[in-house]
């Protein structure tokens, strides 16, 4: 040990010393040749005042190196992050499900509160020219959660309550979505994207009143210990026939937009079908056969495994976007159709959401956040459109589910229950309104006002459940 320990020593010091006379030797200045009549590049001598210390050279190469891009994208990450765990925390002790928190934590990450605070701060992490790669990061993380929604859908539940999941669900949908084009006939003036027609704008604002977020709403029941009861069985019927129809709405809605022409918008909606038959009938079918029964008894998924299925992601993903109507429908039906055969899908939504719930949803919300400015509500007027628009979009959500569900028999408790449930929005809706934006119909204030009615509709679905709950207790009692 002590002899190959002296000549490791002998070794690193002979190339050692012989690297540094090398470099001595290289910086010594050199004659030009004789056939050199001047010097090919001319530096420019030094000012006498340019500090050349150690310290100086340090803060210096700091500075170039904590500017370059993907310095620049991994503190935007780490503050995410530590921002999303932190303010995710706070709301699971408050009795609120922590992706709430985290949708907070992008506001605050914004121009809302840290750029208010501390703008050259905020200048520094969320530099304007280093945004793009945080919204790649951002549309990365949606598209793996939809696949991951796709996932969690179990269309067997539908069957047992199917009458009471249709009625329900579509009375959810179709009512705020009147109620939502009606109020942007009067919002359309002042508050939609210069250049967007009143149709795409009206059909956004009807999408924004009429989603709910299934995620979301699985969660709390979860947390809340109803998920398995005749009313968490029958919200969470309700919020799969809403989701699947809401986004289709949602892909039809986004076809019509993108289409420079009415034959255009046909053949976009035509292909839509096209890809929605092949994947239902054609992947969904045959995929168990294809992967094998031995890959789907695994205990863990195989490396080649996963392979195809994340190649089926992006394939699925990609032939959507070139279609027209976002990537994320692609991966959602990239879910939808995955084998439900020895519990397949749970080993993958773990995978997935450990992947997107930790690193790339936070990234989303921060992205979101950064769209959204509360400053920019600067009057009483717009707190009061604000106002109006969290009202409506209750009214419709809570109020049409409520109503349907007493009319299919429920009592007017469960029913109230309910309609607080299908009146979740959460993560869906931002992404809702990111393709509005995205798409140059929603403008900055009107963006902002609808990210804060998903805030408060979501936040407020806890406690009302907890408020028609306690009445009804109260009611059998007496």
């Amino acid at each position: 040990m002590k002899r190959t320990a002296k000549l490791y020593l002998i070794i690193v010091s002979i190339v050692g010393l012989g690297i540094f006379v090398i470099l001595h030797l290289g910086s010594q200045p050199h004659r030009p040749s004789p056939l050199e009549t001047k010097p090919i590049v001319q530096l420019e001598a030094h000012p006498a005042n340019v500090d050349n210390s150690f310290f100086a050279s340090v803060k210096s190469s700091l500075g170039q190196n904590g500017t370059s891009p993907l310095s620049r994208l991994f503190l935007q990450l780490f503050v995410v992050i530590c921002a999303s765990c932190v303010i995710g925390w706070i709301f699971t002790r408050c009795g609120q499900p922590a992706v709430i928190g985290e949708m907070v934590a992008g506001i605050l990450l914004g121009p809302s509160l840290f750029g208010l605070l501390a703008p050259n701060a905020f200048q520094f992490v969320f530099a304007t020219a280093s945004l793009d790669a945080l919204k790649l990061f951002s549309q990365i993380g949606v598209c793996l959660f939809m696949f991951a929604v796709g996932m969690e859908l179990d269309v067997s539940q539908l069957r047992h309550k199917a009458q009471t999941a249709i009625v329900v669900s579509h009375s959810s949908i179709v009512i705020p979505y009147f109620l939502g084009v009606t109020l942007a006939l009067f919002l359309y003036g002042h508050l939609a994207q210069p250049g967007a027609s009143f149709t795409a704008f009206a059909l956004f604002m009807g999408i924004s009143m009429s989603i709910t977020a299934f995620p979301v709403l699985v969660r709390i029941l979860q947390d809340r210990g109803i998920f398995k009861t005749p009313l968490g069985s029958t919200a969470t019927a309700c919020a799969a026939v809403d989701d699947v129809t809401a986004w289709s709405i949602l892909a039809f809605v986004i076809a019509i937009v993108r289409a420079t022409s009415l034959g255009g918008a046909v053949f976009s909606l035509g292909l839509v079908l096209i890809f929605v038959a092949l994947m239902l009938l054609v992947l969904k079918r045959n995929l168990p056969h294809w992967l094998g029964r031995s890959a789907l008894e695994r205990s863990e998924p195989s490396k080649i495994v996963l392979a195809v299925v994340l190649g089926l992601v992006l394939a699925s993903a990609l032939s959507t976007e070139l279609i027209g109507i976002h990537a994320l429908f692609g991966a959602f039906m990239a879910g939808v159709v995955m084998p439900t055969q020895s519990g397949f899908r749970d080993k993958l939504v773990i995978r997935v959401e450990n992947l997107s719930s930790v690193l790339l949803l936070p990234v989303f919300f921060a992205f979101t956040g950064l769209r959204t400015q509360i400053g920019l509500l600067g009057d009483a007027r717009d707190w009061f459109i604000c106002v109006v628009i969290i009202g409506v979009a209750t009214l419709g959500k809570l109020g049409g589910s409520a109503l349907a569900a007493r009319l299919s028999g429920m009592d007017w408790r469960e029913s109230l229950q309910l309609g607080a449930l299908m009146n979740t929005r959460g993560l869906m809706e931002l992404i809702a309104l990111n393709i509005g934006y995205d798409l140059g119909i929603l403008s900055q204030r009107i963006f902002t006002m609808l990210v804060i009615m998903a805030l408060v509709t979501t936040v407020v679905t806890g406690p009302l459940v907890s408020l028609f709950g306690r009445k009804r207790q109260i009611s059998r009692a007496s």
